[in-house]
C-alpha cells in the first residue's frame, strides 16, 4: 500500500496553462480558479464528496468559450488520478453510487481498470447553466475517463432542474471515485485476473 497518493500535474498549450494537484486521501478541501464560476462549483463538490484535496489553477482562452478551459481541465486531472493511484495495489476498483439531489437522481459506476471506455446518458433542457454550456459537461467526463485509463458510466435516472441534474452527477463520481480507489485489505495484490491493471 502506498502512502502518499498524490500528483501535481501541469499543462500548458496555446489555448490554456493548467497547474493541479491532488491527494486521493485528502479531506476534501479544495482551492479552485477555472475562470469559469459553475465549473468551479461542481469540481468543489467532487472534491468534497470525494474526500479529495484538489487545488487547481486555469488560464484559459476564455474570449473563445469555455471549451478548452473544461475539456483540458479533465485531462490534466485524469491524468493526476493516474498518476496518484500508481501500480492500484489493494485497491477495489470498481465504485458506484445513485446519489439523489432533490427531484434528481444520478447514477456513476467507474472501473480503474486502465481501459478506458465513456458512457453518458444525460439529457439536458438547457444550453447553459451559468457561464459553463452544458454540452462541456460530456467533454469533461470523456476526457477524465480517457486520461485516467478508466471505465466511467454516468447516467440520469430521474431528471429536472439542470443544476441538480450538472452536480448530481459530480457528487456521484466523487462518491464512486473515492470507492473505487479505497483500500481493501482482502486485496494483496491488484483486483485482476491477469495480475495487472
Amino acid at each position: 500500500m502506498r502512502e502518499d497518493r498524490t500528483a501535481s500535474v501541469n499543462r500548458k498549450t496555446n489555448e490554456t496553462d493548467i497547474a493541479l494537484s491532488l491527494n486521493l486521501d485528502g479531506s476534501g478541501k479544495q482551492e479552485i480558479s477555472t475562470g469559469v464560476g459553475f465549473f468551479d462549483h461542481m469540481l468543489s463538490g467532487f472534491a468534497r464528496h470525494g474526500f479529495f484535496d484538489l487545488k487547481v489553477t486555469v488560464k484559459g482562452d476564455l474570449t473563445v468559450d469555455c471549451h478548452h478551459t473544461i475539456e483540458d481541465t479533465g485531462i490534466v486531472l485524469g491524468t493526476a488520478i493516474r498518476e496518484a493511484l500508481g501500480d492500484k495495489k489493494g485497491i477495489r476498483r470498481f465504485g458506484s453510487m445513485i446519489l439523489p439531489m432533490d427531484e434528481t437522481l444520478a447514477l456513476c459506476a467507474a472501473d480503474l481498470s486502465g481501459r478506458p471506455y465513456f458512457v453518458m446518458d444525460a439529457e439536458f433542457t438547457t444550453d447553459r447553466i451559468g457561464d459553463m454550456d452544458t454540452e462541456m459537461i460530456r467533454e469533461f467526463f470523456y476526457a477524465v475517463s480517457y486520461a485516467a485509463g478508466m471505465n466511467l458510466h454516468l447516467k440520469i435516472l430521474s431528471a429536472g432542474n439542470n443544476h441538480h441534474m450538472a452536480e448530481a452527477l459530480f457528487k456521484a463520481f466523487g462518491k464512486a471515485l473515492d470507492e473505487a480507489c479505497a483500500f481493501d485489505p482482502r486485496i494483496t495484490d491488484v483486483l485482476s485476473t491477469k495480475g495487472s491493471l
